[in-house]
């Protein structure tokens, strides 16, 4: 007689270890790719840092000069960390790139700045000795900082008339110079909203561009060589924590900007011809002569 074969039971559940391998392999890729972007963001990071503080070595990035207000009472922000951390590897990496030719202002900045700062000072003494006016140099140029206290009214845009005599023998140090200027007014971080200026960027601004305008029309400079910035409360030097740093912040910059360096060019014979720099821009004259080619 023949045996009976018996019928084999269909496991229908069987896709389910095909899905469970796929999604393991799955998992597996996603978290290979989040572990090689973390570590990709870690290299970038320290070779932007080491770039960055190799370029302001040599003097090709200015370095900022504002200082970030940290509150004791309340926890640092992840920003503020992150600044400090920044800082700390800067440090680090300075002790391997070393500046050439002694300090680096001496080496980045020209005599011509120098000189500046050093007519100024004399020009200056008065109000540098009663600390409304501060010098300080940095890698883009010197900067002449004009304290509100000295030369503002608390929320007015118009000069002082007791700084008066002090703006004209400004304007006569700068006048006749070549270097470009950048005024820039700063505040604290006050909220201000009056029927004048509706916020602090506002005010900045105004107070800049009310420099420029008495350097233009009462002494006569150059209006090619003359910038204006407004950053609010934004670029702080101190805290604004306390009235003292408060009064720091209110300001008005003068950045007496560093020429560029002279660019080369190679004509043909090996001769080089350095491109003329500082002066004021000029348009080409087109040749109207007629032509004698024929």
């Amino acid at each position: 007689m023949a045996r009976r074969r018996h019928e084999e039971h269909a496991n229908h559940e069987r896709w389910l270890v095909s899905y469970a391998d796929f999604i393991t392999l799955l998992f597996a890729f996603f978290v290979v790719l989040y572990s090689a972007s973390q570590v990709d963001k870690r290299k970038v990071g320290k070779l932007a840092l080491a770039i960055q503080v190799a370029f302001q070595q040599m003097g090709v990035f200015p370095s900022s000069n504002t200082k970030l207000p940290l509150a004791q009472s309340e926890p640092m922000p992840f920003q503020d960390v992150q600044v400090i951390e920044n800082v700390v590897r800067s440090q680090d990496l300075q002790r391997f790139v070393q500046p050439q030719n002694g300090t680096l202002s001496n080496a980045v900045l020209p005599g011509e700045i120098r000189d500046i700062q050093s007519e100024i000072e004399k020009a200056l003494a008065p109000e540098i000795r009663g600390h409304v006016v501060n010098l300080n140099m940095r890698r883009e140029g010197l900067v002449i900082s004009l304290r509100e206290m000295g030369f503002f009214e608390s929320g007015s845009a118009a000069v002082r008339r007791s700084s008066e005599d002090a703006v004209e023998r400004l304007a006569g140090v700068l006048k006749d110079r070549t270097e470009m200027l950048r005024i820039e007014g700063h505040t604290d971080n006050v909220p201000i909203h009056t029927a004048l200026f509706h916020s602090n960027w506002e005010l900045s601004t105004a107070r800049a561009m009310e420099l420029i305008r008495i350097f233009i029309v009462q002494y006569k400079m150059a209006p090619w060589r003359l910038g204006a910035a407004g950053y609010g409360e934004y670029h702080p030097i101190d805290s604004n924590q306390t009235a003292e740093g408060r009064g720091h912040n209110r300001r008005v910059d003068i950045v007496v900007l560093a020429p560029p360096p002279v660019i080369v060019s190679y004509k043909a014979g090996g001769e080089i011809a350095p491109a003329p720099a500082g002066k004021a821009p000029e348009e080409k004259k087109r040749d109207t002569r007629p032509s004698t080619n024929k």
